[in-house]
């Protein structure tokens, strides 16, 4: 018993006859006897009373159409729900960041959930190491993160030029400074992130290679925390810039260039390779593209191999 089978006898039934219900299927009337006389061969009992020329309907037709009608309506149902997946008009996307790569999503989520209301958004914190693989294992949808993994199931998209930013509290020796140089902050207490990165790595790195010391008396568990402790004269810090704008634009912090620590930090979108993309994931990629080409500047759309 399929589907189509099924189909033939509600239309039979619904029409009151073979021959209406073999126009509206655009069937010949002989093929609808044939896929009905199947289908009684298989229950092993008429469907219809062959006495009577309305197609009156025997117990066992009388069941099989009332279940027939109920998986014809969940058919229906399913079909308009696909399509609504499909055009974008319902399910759901699932993104793997964590406190601070999710700041370089929200003004994209903005313009989604305008243009996708109906799509039901799980932003799930995670550590940036473990996000790659995360997506890979279906873990979630898609991810931010601020380094190109080496996963060849999964493909990126730079979608922001961040860079690093020096700030130190308003009434720092160096608040009135343009720029200072890598050796001019041997003395300095920086306030660190306690979570490992390649940014970290690459700061230690760069101070280590120009004989510096690099003092960090203190770690904090975010980024939050890192400026109100800067901002309250505990110090100094490397951070974000997208991370620290309400800050320079309040007066809380004051940003300094520092030449030999103008590194740049790509942020990006991560997602499985080929056909598994849901289209709610999809139409994320179609958003972030369109915001870059309207905002330009920082933000950008360059996939990565």
């Amino acid at each position: 018993m399929d589907l189509f089978q099924l189909e033939a006898f509600v239309a039979v039934v619904r029409e009151g006859s073979f021959s209406k219900a073999a126009k509206a299927l655009f069937r010949t009337q002989p093929a609808i006897s044939q896929i009905i006389k199947r289908l009684e061969d298989e229950i092993g009992q008429p469907l219809f009373d062959r006495s009577s020329r309305r197609g009156v309907l025997t117990d066992a037709g009388q069941v099989l159409f009332d279940h027939a009608e109920r998986l014809l309506n969940f058919k229906a149902r399913a079909l308009s729900a696909l399509d609504d997946v499909r055009h974008v008009r319902s399910g759901q996307l699932v993104i793997a960041s964590n406190e601070l790569t999710c700041l370089y999503l929200l003004p994209v989520l903005h313009e989604y959930r305008r243009l996708y209301p109906a799509v039901r958004l799980s932003i799930r914190r995670a550590l940036a190491s473990r996000i790659p693989a995360e997506v890979r294992d279906y873990g979630a949808d898609m991810g931010v993160v601020t380094y190109q993994p080496a996963d060849q199931e999964l493909q990126s998209v730079v979608m922001y030029r961040d860079e690093l930013a020096f700030v130190v509290p308003p009434k720092h020796a160096y608040a009135n400074r343009k720029e200072v140089s890598i050796k001019e902050l041997g003395g300095e207490a920086f306030v660190a992130h306690h979570v490992t990165s390649p940014y970290r790595a690459k700061v230690l790195e760069t101070f280590r290679k120009r004989r510096v010391t690099l003092n960090m008396p203190v770690e904090m568990p975010t980024i939050d925390a890192i400026k109100k402790f800067v901002a309250a004269g505990n110090g100094v810090a490397l951070l974000p810039a997208i991370a620290v704008e309400t800050e320079l634009a309040r007066g809380d912090l004051v940003r300094v260039l520092v030449p030999e620590l103008a590194f740049e930090r790509l942020v990006r979108l991560v997602y499985r390779r080929g056909g598994s993309l849901s289209q709610s994931a999809r139409a994320l990629l179609g958003v972030a593209e369109a915001h870059a080409t309207k905002r330009r500047g920082r933000y950008a759309f360059q996939r990565e191999d």
